[in-house]
Protein backbone atom coordinates (compact mmCIF):
# COMPACT_ATOMS: atom_id res chain seq x y z
CA UNK A 1 0.00 0.00 0.00
CA UNK A 2 1.21 3.44 -0.98
CA UNK A 3 1.53 5.58 2.04
CA UNK A 4 0.02 9.47 1.04
CA UNK A 5 -1.23 10.68 4.14
CA UNK A 6 0.09 12.05 7.72
CA UNK A 7 -2.39 9.79 9.01
CA UNK A 8 -1.71 6.42 7.38
CA UNK A 9 2.25 7.42 8.37
CA UNK A 10 1.41 7.99 12.01
CA UNK A 11 -0.68 4.85 11.94
CA UNK A 12 2.10 3.01 10.62
CA UNK A 13 5.31 4.74 12.54
CA UNK A 14 3.52 6.17 15.78
CA UNK A 15 4.97 9.49 17.42
CA UNK A 16 8.16 9.71 18.89
CA UNK A 17 8.38 10.19 22.34
CA UNK A 18 10.57 11.27 25.35
CA UNK A 19 14.45 12.39 24.04
CA UNK A 20 13.03 11.17 20.67
CA UNK A 21 10.76 14.10 20.90
CA UNK A 22 12.56 16.60 23.58
CA UNK A 23 15.97 16.35 21.82
CA UNK A 24 15.37 19.23 19.00
CA UNK A 25 16.93 22.64 20.60
CA UNK A 26 16.74 26.11 18.87
CA UNK A 27 20.47 26.94 19.04
CA UNK A 28 23.77 25.47 19.61
CA UNK A 29 24.78 24.25 22.91
CA UNK A 30 28.27 23.16 24.66
CA UNK A 31 27.75 19.73 22.63
CA UNK A 32 26.66 20.89 19.63
CA UNK A 33 29.78 23.02 19.44
CA UNK A 34 31.96 20.66 20.55
CA UNK A 35 30.69 17.87 17.89
CA UNK A 36 31.30 20.85 14.97
CA UNK A 37 34.40 22.09 16.30
CA UNK A 38 35.59 18.21 15.82
CA UNK A 39 34.07 17.12 13.00
CA UNK A 40 36.08 17.34 9.70
CA UNK A 41 33.19 16.40 7.15
CA UNK A 42 29.20 17.27 6.29
CA UNK A 43 26.78 16.53 4.42
CA UNK A 44 24.88 19.83 2.89
CA UNK A 45 20.95 19.34 1.70
CA UNK A 46 18.82 21.71 0.11
CA UNK A 47 16.37 22.15 -2.68
CA UNK A 48 15.47 24.31 -5.62
CA UNK A 49 12.29 26.35 -5.84
CA UNK A 50 10.99 23.71 -8.12
CA UNK A 51 11.65 20.62 -5.48
CA UNK A 52 15.01 19.61 -7.35
CA UNK A 53 16.97 18.00 -4.18
CA UNK A 54 20.82 17.80 -3.87
CA UNK A 55 22.99 16.40 -0.98
CA UNK A 56 26.67 17.59 -1.22
CA UNK A 57 29.56 16.58 0.47
CA UNK A 58 32.01 19.39 2.40
CA UNK A 59 35.34 18.75 4.11
CA UNK A 60 38.17 20.15 5.60
CA UNK A 61 40.39 20.08 8.67
CA UNK A 62 38.93 19.56 11.75
CA UNK A 63 36.64 22.31 12.57
CA UNK A 64 36.33 23.80 9.11
CA UNK A 65 33.27 25.49 10.03
CA UNK A 66 33.28 28.49 12.00
CA UNK A 67 31.16 29.26 15.03
CA UNK A 68 30.44 32.97 15.16
CA UNK A 69 27.69 32.59 18.52
CA UNK A 70 25.18 30.10 19.16
CA UNK A 71 23.00 30.73 15.95
CA UNK A 72 24.96 30.88 13.41
CA UNK A 73 27.79 29.09 11.39
CA UNK A 74 29.58 30.26 8.61
CA UNK A 75 31.10 27.48 5.62
CA UNK A 76 33.69 28.13 3.49
CA UNK A 77 32.72 27.18 -0.29
CA UNK A 78 35.62 25.04 -1.18
CA UNK A 79 37.35 25.59 -4.50
CA UNK A 80 35.12 22.69 -6.66
CA UNK A 81 33.80 21.39 -10.21
CA UNK A 82 31.66 25.04 -10.90
CA UNK A 83 28.36 23.02 -10.98
CA UNK A 84 27.11 25.15 -7.45
CA UNK A 85 24.10 22.99 -7.46
CA UNK A 86 24.13 23.59 -3.65
CA UNK A 87 24.54 27.19 -3.25
CA UNK A 88 22.69 28.01 -6.40
CA UNK A 89 19.56 26.02 -4.15
CA UNK A 90 20.46 28.15 -1.27
CA UNK A 91 20.37 31.34 -3.63
CA UNK A 92 16.65 30.16 -4.73
CA UNK A 93 15.37 28.86 -1.18
CA UNK A 94 17.36 30.50 1.35
CA UNK A 95 16.72 27.01 3.07
CA UNK A 96 19.68 24.47 4.74
CA UNK A 97 20.06 21.71 5.93
CA UNK A 98 23.56 20.21 7.36
CA UNK A 99 24.50 16.49 8.80
CA UNK A 100 28.00 16.62 10.93
CA UNK A 101 30.45 13.78 11.23
CA UNK A 102 33.14 12.82 12.99
CA UNK A 103 35.34 9.63 11.94
CA UNK A 104 35.26 6.80 14.75
CA UNK A 105 31.91 8.40 16.26
CA UNK A 106 28.67 6.57 15.24
CA UNK A 107 26.51 9.34 16.37
CA UNK A 108 25.44 12.50 13.93
CA UNK A 109 24.48 16.03 14.38
CA UNK A 110 21.54 17.42 12.37
CA UNK A 111 21.46 21.32 12.25
CA UNK A 112 18.16 22.42 9.70
CA UNK A 113 18.01 26.53 9.26
CA UNK A 114 18.17 29.35 6.96
CA UNK A 115 21.06 30.22 4.61
CA UNK A 116 22.64 32.54 2.53
CA UNK A 117 26.14 32.68 -0.21
CA UNK A 118 28.57 35.18 0.96
CA UNK A 119 31.63 37.48 -0.33
CA UNK A 120 32.04 39.23 3.01
CA UNK A 121 35.93 39.86 3.66
CA UNK A 122 35.43 39.45 7.43
CA UNK A 123 34.05 35.99 6.90
CA UNK A 124 36.70 35.34 4.09
CA UNK A 125 39.32 36.31 6.49
CA UNK A 126 38.19 33.49 8.57
CA UNK A 127 40.30 30.90 6.32
CA UNK A 128 42.65 33.18 5.28
CA UNK A 129 44.97 30.16 6.35
CA UNK A 130 43.42 27.92 3.80
CA UNK A 131 45.49 26.40 1.44
CA UNK A 132 43.27 27.39 -1.21
CA UNK A 133 41.24 30.10 0.33
CA UNK A 134 37.14 30.17 -0.91
CA UNK A 135 36.01 33.06 -2.70
CA UNK A 136 32.46 32.95 -0.90
CA UNK A 137 30.99 31.20 1.87
CA UNK A 138 27.44 30.35 3.46
CA UNK A 139 26.34 31.69 6.14
CA UNK A 140 23.52 29.94 8.34
CA UNK A 141 21.62 30.53 10.63
CA UNK A 142 20.35 27.85 13.02
CA UNK A 143 17.13 26.92 14.09
CA UNK A 144 16.93 23.04 14.29
CA UNK A 145 20.03 21.23 16.28
CA UNK A 146 20.02 17.63 17.82
CA UNK A 147 22.09 14.87 17.66
CA UNK A 148 20.64 11.44 16.07
CA UNK A 149 21.54 8.17 17.15
CA UNK A 150 23.88 5.66 16.40
CA UNK A 151 21.78 2.98 14.80
CA UNK A 152 22.57 3.78 11.48
CA UNK A 153 26.26 3.54 11.29
CA UNK A 154 25.91 0.42 13.19
CA UNK A 155 24.20 -0.91 11.16
CA UNK A 156 26.34 -0.04 8.05
CA UNK A 157 29.89 -0.65 10.24
CA UNK A 158 31.32 2.46 8.42
CA UNK A 159 34.10 3.09 10.54
CA UNK A 160 34.99 -0.63 11.31
CA UNK A 161 37.70 -1.35 9.26
CA UNK A 162 36.32 -5.14 8.62
CA UNK A 163 33.54 -3.35 6.76
CA UNK A 164 36.37 -1.68 4.07
CA UNK A 165 36.71 -3.51 0.89
CA UNK A 166 39.97 -2.89 -1.53
CA UNK A 167 39.70 -0.27 -3.46
CA UNK A 168 41.62 -1.85 -6.16
CA UNK A 169 38.63 -4.01 -6.95
CA UNK A 170 36.56 -1.49 -7.41
CA UNK A 171 36.05 0.98 -10.71
CA UNK A 172 38.16 4.65 -10.10
CA UNK A 173 35.86 7.92 -11.15
CA UNK A 174 37.78 7.90 -14.67
CA UNK A 175 36.59 4.44 -15.13
CA UNK A 176 33.04 4.76 -14.18
CA UNK A 177 32.60 8.09 -16.29
CA UNK A 178 34.06 6.98 -19.45
CA UNK A 179 31.73 3.94 -19.19
CA UNK A 180 28.30 6.30 -18.33
CA UNK A 181 29.22 8.94 -20.62
CA UNK A 182 30.12 6.46 -23.44
CA UNK A 183 34.37 7.70 -23.44
CA UNK A 184 36.92 5.55 -25.11
CA UNK A 185 40.44 7.38 -23.93
CA UNK A 186 42.17 6.16 -21.23
CA UNK A 187 40.87 6.88 -17.97
CA UNK A 188 42.86 8.15 -15.01
CA UNK A 189 44.63 6.53 -12.26
CA UNK A 190 43.19 6.89 -9.29
CA UNK A 191 46.90 8.00 -7.74
CA UNK A 192 47.05 10.58 -10.62
CA UNK A 193 43.50 11.64 -9.98
CA UNK A 194 44.38 12.23 -6.29
CA UNK A 195 47.38 13.84 -6.84
CA UNK A 196 45.24 16.27 -9.23
CA UNK A 197 43.06 16.87 -6.52
CA UNK A 198 45.36 17.41 -3.71
CA UNK A 199 46.66 20.78 -5.84
CA UNK A 200 43.22 22.30 -5.14
CA UNK A 201 42.54 21.06 -1.34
Amino acid sequence: MKIISQEQLRKLYGYPKGRAKDKVLTKLEKHAINFIETSPFLVMSSSSEAGKQDASPRGGSTGFVKILDDNTLIIPDAKGNNRVDSISNIIETGRIGLLFLIPGINETLRINGSAYLSSDPTYLKLFSEEQNPPIACIHVTVEESFLHCAKAFMRSKLWDISAQINKDNFPTIGKMLNDQLGTNKEPETREDMEKRYSRDL
